[in-house]
């Protein structure tokens, strides 16, 4: 079975807290709808419920009328089918949350980010890495990562702002350099660069990326790749540790216009 979304763990979330607030138990609830308690665990671990046993709790924790709506429009958002599945891809990872984040701010060290790759730069990312890709997964992962490009220039734009390490920039080729400055001239993105002049910074311990979700209350999320594999947090204080680093690299870097004009610049020189 698939991962539950992040828009199905909302629910999930929401429902409990409703429960929650109405004093009951999930042995009760369960008693009450003739469920069992495994399967209201599920519920509230992000599986869907169909849409008679939502109105069925929603009932039972005193949500009627006008108030059902909100819920209504959070389980419809939920059972949508991410783009992604045409890719054979849940929406457990980062994908699923890049497409609901408000915002995204991301550090990398070694590598531009994804959402400001040319294909070029994929291609050869994809193709040098110690994981054997067919062809044909070549394609599809870039066709993966053109496709999240397009959330820059949609009509409700994410907003994206990037720090990078100079060593990812001095690797890149001039359309590649060329390609970053044109992107950063968006009015919803941010490039900055952090030069080796620095000195030591936390950013050293490696890359990570941090995603505000545009629903009240929703918490921040921080999402750090590793060699084998990924991992997103959502306890506050960790996210406020790792925005507070962010913090303080934006502070290190050059500014926008000062890391446009760099960028220019090392691409003059290809």
């Amino acid at each position: 079975m698939a991962e539950p979304t992040y828009r199905m763990q909302r629910l999930g979330q929401a429902l409990q807290l409703l429960r929650e607030r109405a004093g009951m138990s999930q042995h009760q609830v369960a008693q009450r709808l003739h469920y069992n308690v495994p399967k209201i665990s599920r519920i509230e671990n992000g599986q869907l419920p169909d849409i008679h046993a939502l109105r069925a709790m929603l009932d039972l924790y005193g949500v009627i009328g006008d108030e059902e709506a909100p819920y209504i429009e959070m389980w419809e958002l939920a059972r949508e089918k991410g783009w992604w599945r045409a890719y054979a891809l849940d929406g457990y990872g980062y994908l699923g949350l890049e497409h609901d984040a408000a915002r995204v701010r991301e550090f990398q060290f070694g590598y531009i980010p994804g959402q400001l790759q040319t294909v070029r730069y994929m291609r050869a990312l994809f193709t040098g890495s110690a994981r054997q890709r067919s062809k044909k997964r070549i394609e599809d992962d870039v066709a993966i990562r053109v496709r999240r490009q397009q959330r820059l220039v949609a009509d409700n734009p994410l907003e994206y702002h990037a720090i990078i390490y100079e060593a990812a920039l001095r690797q890149a080729d001039r359309e590649q350099l060329l390609h970053l400055v044109e992107v950063g001239r968006l009015p919803n993105v941010t490039i900055q660069v952090l030069l080796e002049s620095a000195g030591l910074h936390e950013g050293q311990s490696g890359p990570f990326t941090l995603l505000d979700m545009p629903f009240a209350g929703d918490p921040q999320v921080l999402y750090i790749e590793y060699m084998g594999g990924s991992i997103h947090i959502e306890d506050s204080r960790q996210v406020k540790a790792a925005t507070l680093v962010f913090k303080h690299l934006s502070k290190l870097a050059l500014s926008h216009d000062e890391s446009a004009t760099w960028i220019e610049r090392l691409a003059a020189e290809r």
